[in-house]
């Protein structure tokens, strides 16, 4: 009689997590670290893969120190190790002195960075892939870099993802030093020069971490389907050529897929806590002008629910945000519906701050313009108060607020580009299509003309804004969702193992 197949084991590779659920073990749902987006997705693959029943381990380093953070207040005895391991556990913390002490996933020193890299996949390398033998690992950014080489040598099937387009660089003779031995998977990187040998590249002749988890995975993904053909095709300069080069390889090998992120959970109008009231598609508009009422007041902003609000919930940034687009147009936004007592809103931080702080002080637009640094409440009263959010990207490798804005009914007025481009199509409201409002060339015109459009939308009769506004929300709500994400990676895994993720006993 044939023997069952066993259920394959996942192992995903991470620098950054949000949360683990219990079910993966000790002490689990403490280990939390996160920088960014990263983290999110990464918590919620996992979570559905547990839902699925698939057998997946994680590895992590051992942040001991934000870790411990959270683990005090519930703890009485005072905790020596945590990072004993129980048989069962599927959280595997990589240990090592230079991710100990730090209180954030990332150092702000480029060297602390790569150390900690090496040592995080040292131990990744040397004793969790032994001890968890997987049959598929799940590689995540340039911090994980080196570890698709070596699933090379081992035969292991590897994808590995690409949140943000960023390197670094090192020597071999660098990384054997810490621990690693590359002259066991050397031929599987990617040198910045031709490597004919080991010895020959040994000492001199850098290894690129983004470009070799790329050349050397089996399967690689970009968090958006558009973002990755944008780099193929070159429309982004600034991205190294070895980057484009080696995804455009696996991408006409039909090895490379975009598969969006989604948005975290905790964005829903109907249980978010930061709100003033909550509420759903149905019974939005009241309870959103309420919320836009208790926003302008503890703001200094005019009070008045009929004034337009349009929201920037992204960073000050002038080379991927396109907030110097807005500031060329500032005056004329709200001086063309001053009558309407246009607002806008920043939660945001950046060097552009100024720039805008000094029109509004030059103008006097104190009353109209609010400016504040980032904060998380902050962030979700705005989704729910505003009635635009502004996000003209140069370029979005994937992008999260024009998915979160449509589900709190706050419409996006954005840049046609990458991310955006895969989930906001152009309002229709005679056909009951679209999502927000995208402008095609980055310019200041173009972000112009959109505002302009989102404008003839507000002006609308309540009625029709309304029922579109529902339409959104409840669409948005229903498309926008970790589940979904989860699923397109789990039927890509299955297709790495030609074989189902979960297999009945």
């Amino acid at each position: 009689m044939e023997s069952p197949r066993r259920n394959p084991r996942v192992l995903v590779v991470t620098p950054e997590v949000t949360y683990l659920p219990d079910r993966m073990g000790n002490l689990a749902s403490f280990f939390t670290a996160k920088a960014g987006g990263l983290a999110d997705v990464s918590a919620a693959l996992v979570s559905a893969l547990l839902d699925q029943g698939a057998d997946v381990h994680v590895a992590l380093p051992d942040y001991r120190s934000i870790f411990s953070d959270r683990l005090v207040p519930f703890l009485k005895e005072e905790i020596t190790s945590i990072q004993r391991k129980m048989p069962d556990d599927r959280v595997h913390l990589a240990e090592d002195r230079a991710f100990f002490y730090i209180n954030r996933v990332y150092s702000r020193y480029g060297d602390e960075n790569v150390k900690m890299a090496l040592a995080f996949q040292r131990e990744v390398v040397n004793n969790i892939i032994p001890r968890v033998q997987p049959d598929l690992i799940h590689c995540n950014d340039w911090m994980t870099g080196l570890i698709p080489s070596v699933a090379r040598r081992l035969r292991i099937p590897c994808l590995f993802t690409i949140h943000n387009i960023h390197t670094v660089k090192s020597t071999l003779a660098f990384i054997e030093d810490r621990g690693i031995d590359a002259a066991s998977f050397w031929q599987h990187l990617y040198y910045m020069n031709y490597a004919p040998a080991y010895e020959a590249a040994r000492d001199s002749n850098p290894v690129d971490f983004l470009t070799s988890g790329i050349f050397a995975a089996h399967f690689v993904n970009t968090v958006s389907p558009t973002f990755l053909v944008e780099i193929v095709e070159g429309q982004h300069p600034f991205i190294e050529l070895q980057i484009r080069r080696e995804l455009a390889n696996k991408y006409y090998a039909e090895c490379a897929f975009g598969i969006l992120n989604a948005p975290d959970p905790a964005f829903d109008p109907k249980t978010d806590k930061d709100l003033k009231r909550n509420y759903k598609p149905k019974d939005h508009p009241e309870a959103k002008r309420e919320n836009k009422r208790f926003l302008q007041r503890n703001l200094g902003l005019i009070e008045d629910a009929k004034a337009p609000l349009f929201f920037w919930p992204s960073r000050l940034d002038p080379v991927q945000k396109g907030c110097q687009l807005l500031a060329e147009i500032f005056y004329g936004v709200i001086s063309t519906w001053w009558d309407q007592n246009l607002q806008i809103v920043f939660v945001a931080n950046g060097d552009h701050q100024r720039v805008f702080q000094d029109i509004v002080n030059h103008h006097q637009f104190h009353k109209r313009v609010a400016i504040c640094d980032f904060s998380e409440q902050m962030e979700h009263l705005a989704y729910a108060a505003s009635d635009f959010i502004l996000m003209p990207s140069r370029f979005e490798p994937c992008g999260l607020p024009q998915m979160i804005s449509p589900i709190y009914g706050s419409l996006p007025v954005v840049h046609d580009t990458g991310g955006i481009h895969d989930t906001i199509q152009h309002l229709n409201v005679a056909a009951d299509t679209g999502n927000g409002f995208l402008f095609k060339t980055f310019d200041a015109n173009g972000l112009f003309w959109a505002i302009s459009e989102a404008m003839t939308f507000y002006n609308l009769p309540a009625r029709v804004k309304a029922r579109q506004i529902q339409r959104i929300m409840t669409e948005s709500a229903e498309t926008f969702t970790h589940a979904h994400t989860a699923r397109q990676y789990i039927e890509l895994y299955e297709k790495m193992l030609k074989r189902p993720l979960v297999v009945e006993s």
